[in-house]
């Protein structure tokens, strides 16, 4: 959940959608996102919505021991909003922050309001985000019988000066102790998450960061290259010279030995920063949302879509919090997409997966711009002969220029 809201419309306090988003209800995949804002410190790097303790203070409704009661109410006000729809979520993500600082009664609870008001498909991924010193054999036994059947964990690095640059507390060493953990307590899929790209990482500091999450033996990996964001700690520390900024070309030969590195142990990419081992690996929530699916962002901060409206909720969670005991829609602002913006956003993420995009969604001049990106060496000429736009490895790097070449 970034910190700075997108530009919008103001949202109706009763949260009603135009007709045309609930039109489709029911047709379309749906899932369900909860953002857990709590951390125990802040991380260098980030700009998510999140806080500490520390920061929230004592402000009412700010608490985590009433995230649970109010995520619920909001919940509870989903369903009202969308009506009798058949919305059976088929994917359910705890996000954050660190859902994992929760009691896993929480979780458990928060699932049995899911299944109350909205049903879960019987095989339903349920996501649920951990930092490695925030699970214990117990607490991860306890999540996966409230109904967690997917765990990501955030590694980072397995370089204890790269961990230090991003200010992550974990020891290195941590992070396969937690993926043996949540093995044993019978999670069915294990990401690992990785970023690449830090000042003072070389290549080998990388290459035994992908080594090491290998090992771990998860199921899927993601790797993401560090982005420096305007107002993190991080950010003020490049501009005051203390440390150098993100290199492209470094990343780019990082990204390449990840290819290699994970190819080689059984990986396969789906998405620009998303390796699994099988079709069953890949995350089911977040491939909802690069195909423009159905889903509601509980919690604050939040984002929403519906048939091609999307909402975003305010961001404290004493604001957040107030909003839902009041019984109004807790969103800030949103967006109700027309055909050209819904069209350029389908080409931005769907060239993303390793599917590609169909070519039948392109504009004339989009169309005419794939000969020449295959003949760059850009995108896939075998996949154009079937009508799909397909990068190559190669394209992959290059992504943004492909997606402003085709849009």
């Amino acid at each position: 959940m970034p910190s700075t809201p997108p530009p919008g419309e103001p949202a109706p306090a009763d949260g009603r959608l135009p007709l045309s988003a609930l039109h489709g209800v029911g047709g379309q995949p749906f899932g369900l996102y909860f953002h857990v804002p709590f951390c125990t410190t802040r991380c260098g790097y980030c700009d998510f919505n999140t806080y500490t303790a520390a920061e929230l203070g004592k402000a009412p409704g700010a608490s985590r021991a009433s995230w649970a009661d109010t995520a619920i109410a909001e919940l509870r006000f989903a369903r009202r909003v969308l009506g009798d729809a058949d919305c059976r979520a088929q994917t359910v993500f705890f996000g954050g922050g660190t859902p994992t600082l929760l009691p896993p009664n929480d979780i458990r609870r928060v699932l049995q309001a899911v299944a109350a008001e909205f049903g879960l498909a019987s095989d339903a991924e349920v996501s649920i985000e951990a930092n490695p010193e925030t699970v214990t054999p117990d607490t991860l036994g306890e999540l996966r019988a409230a109904g967690c059947t997917r765990i990501s964990i955030g590694m980072q690095s397995v370089r204890e000066h790269v961990l230090a640059i991003l200010d992550r507390v974990h020891t290195p060493g941590r992070t396969a102790e937690a993926v043996a953990d949540a093995h044993r307590a019978g999670f069915e899929h294990v990401n690992v998450d990785l970023i690449y790209g830090t000042p003072g990482e070389t290549l080998d500091d990388w290459k035994a960061s992908l080594e090491s999450a290998v090992d771990c033996g998860p199921d899927h990996l993601s790797a993401y290259a560090l982005i420096i964001e305007p107002g993190t700690k991080l950010a003020a520390r490049i501009r005051r010279g203390e440390l150098p900024a993100p290199n492209d070309d470094d990343q780019a030969d990082k990204y390449l030995l990840a290819d290699d590195v994970l190819m080689a142990a059984g990986f396969q990419w789906y998405e620009l920063s998303n390796w699994a081992t099988s079709h069953a690996a890949r995350c089911k929530h977040n491939t909802l949302y690069w195909t423009g699916a159905n889903w509601w962002g509980v919690g604050p901060g939040a984002h929403s879509h519906v048939g091609g409206t999307r909402w975003w909720n305010v961001r404290h969670p004493a604001a957040w919090a107030a909003r839902v005991a009041a019984g109004e829609s807790p969103a800030q602002g949103r967006e109700v997409l027309d055909r050209a913006t819904g069209r350029v956003e389908r080409i931005m993420l769907e060239t993303r997966l390793a599917g590609g995009v169909d070519v039948r969604v392109l504009d004339p001049a989009g169309r005419v711009a794939t000969t020449e990106l295959a003949s760059d060496g850009l995108i896939e000429p075998a996949g154009l002969t079937v009508g799909r736009v397909v990068l190559t490895r190669r394209g992959r790097l290059l992504a943004d220029a492909v997606v402003r070449a085709l849009c």
